[in-house]
């Protein structure tokens, strides 16, 4: 992992990663967008603040590599590339493969930012991808370049 300073976008917003200290924030971010979303110690945190929190991205590493186990835009900061944006960021701060779970019509935002489908995630996020295809239609995403 490379140094996580903060990063000034040139739109005025700033990406950050949360100290543990800060998970709070995120966590209020969730709670006003009524979202059961939880940040944790064992997770790394990423915003953009505009001033406020606009996005939260959280990862946990896994074996080979990281796990994004959420991604949150304010409904205000949609269509604007920020979910992009911060997806980019994150990636050009981590070695090793990121993977996702999401529905299948946030594809193509995936896609974008150079996230494929993959049927094959780690053992670990394998059997818990099957557990949550048993309530809900998820496809597994993966994104290894640098």
């Amino acid at each position: 992992m490379l140094e996580t300073l903060p990063h000034a976008r040139p739109d005025g917003a700033v990406v950050s990663q949360l100290t543990a200290e800060q998970l709070p924030l995120a966590n209020k971010f969730y709670r006003q967008h009524q979202r059961g979303m939880k940040a944790s110690g064992d997770q790394q945190v990423w915003v953009i603040r505009d001033p406020a929190i606009i996005a939260s991205l959280c990862l946990r590493q896994v074996e080979g590599g990281w796990w994004l186990t959420s991604l949150l835009v304010d409904p205000n900061a949609r269509g604007r590339g920020t979910a992009s944006a911060l997806l980019q960021h994150v990636r050009q701060h981590h070695d090793g493969a990121i993977w996702l779970f999401c529905a299948p019509e946030l594809e193509p935002l995936y896609s974008a930012s150079g996230y494929r489908q993959n049927t094959c995630p780690p053992s670990a996020l394998g059997d818990r991808l099957r557990r949550y295809q048993r309530t809900k239609s998820l496809i597994a995403m993966v994104n290894s370049s640098r």
